[in-house]
């Protein structure tokens, strides 16, 4: 051991020499890139250009590491309708950076309705069954992640959480130190980038700007800019102001209108066909089919709807071409009569 810790002490004192002698260096702590995290996000998230601005800014400022050393890395709430890419913003981070769309924490927040919940996430006070366990929803790897990849926590649907289970996580957002009641335990948050997701407001916000898209007041042109104070009157509603003030930047994701229909299709044929790729298959689509799984595109669910017509309709149709014809290799898809048809491909 004393031959390695002497080995250890001449390569520190050889790197601080090779510094001072090529003068001050800046390389980030962090190995990703800003540039490659945003090229998957703008691949499989469509119809949310501010909001990927956003996370954009975000990332650069936490690769150069320059915030402030006793809070989260980030800490960023996602407002919108469900099925517009909230949850899915922050799964594709975290593939980007961790390898794995489930290398984040998530907490699923609507079964944290009731008040005594929040010792799921805080431990048990002292006294009670579990107090000196320190038990916790949270998973520590993932929470605090390591010196070179930032931990990532995902808050899903907040808004159905508690008062009580949302207090107890102002701390968290203000100094970045959960400390258990107990006091036997503390989990630290500084290294981690933490995401909310919410749907507060956002059926309120859709009622007002479609009610402003026809009849009288879309003649009179009157604004429906209005809908942004609706999902303000949300937030406060639901949270706390000094939750909120907590929050380094809030964001609405759009409702994802029809022309971003056949980018969607796109993005779910591709993900089909990587799957596929691993049975020597392509499929493709013809232009009878798009049309009929555009049209059955509700705003109401988002991008979910497209993915179960997929799960429901297409994907049964492709299993089955893929067992009766374990050579064929490319596939086209087809819709006749309301069904799914998968037949070989004919040049």
């Amino acid at each position: 051991m004393p031959f390695i810790n002497e080995r250890l002490e001449a390569n520190r004192e050889s790197i601080e020499q090779n510094r001072a002698a090529s003068g001050p260096v800046r390389a980030s702590r962090f190995r990703f890139e800003p540039d490659a995290v945003m090229s998957r996000l703008r691949e499989s998230i469509v119809g949310q250009d501010d909001a990927l601005t956003a996370m954009e800014s975000m990332l650069v400022r936490v690769k150069a590491d320059i915030g402030e050393e006793n809070r989260p890395l980030a800490v960023h709430l996602f407002l919108g309708p469900t099925g517009v890419g909230k949850t899915e913003t922050v799964r594709l981070i975290a593939e980007a950076i961790h390898g794995s769309r489930d290398g984040l924490c998530r907490i699923d927040m609507n079964t944290l309705a009731q008040e005594h919940y929040t010792a799921a996430l805080t431990g048990a006070p002292p006294g009670y069954v579990g107090s000196k366990e320190g038990h916790s929803l949270f998973d520590l790897d993932k929470v605090q992640g390591s010196f070179s990849k930032p931990g990532i926590v995902l808050f899903d649907e907040i808004e159905k959480a508690s008062r009580e289970v949302v207090r107890a996580l102002l701390n968290v957002l203000d100094t970045g130190r959960l400390m258990f009641p107990s006091g036997n335990r503390e989990i630290d948050f500084s290294n981690t980038l933490i995401f909310m997701t919410s749907n507060a407001g956002a059926l309120d916000a859709e009622a007002h700007q479609q009610r402003y898209q026809k009849g009288w007041r879309r003649w009179l042109r009157l604004s429906a800019g209005e809908g942004g104070y609706l999902r303000d009157v949300a937030l406060r509603r639901h949270f706390d102001p000094e939750f909120l003030n907590r929050i380094d930047q809030i964001l609405t994701f759009n409702s994802l209108a029809d022309n971003w229909l056949e980018a969607l299709l796109d993005i779910e044929l591709v993900g089909l066909n990587r799957r596929l790729g691993k049975k020597h298959a392509v499929l493709s689509l013809s232009t009878k089919l798009r049309g009929e799984l555009c049209c059955g595109y509700d705003a109401r669910y988002g991008a979910r709807e497209m993915l179960r017509a997929f799960r429901q309709r297409l994907e049964p149709a492709v299993a089955r071409a893929l067992l009766a014809h374990p050579d064929c290799q490319r596939f086209e898809a087809d819709a006749q009569n309301g069904a799914v048809t998968v037949h070989q491909y004919v040049e």
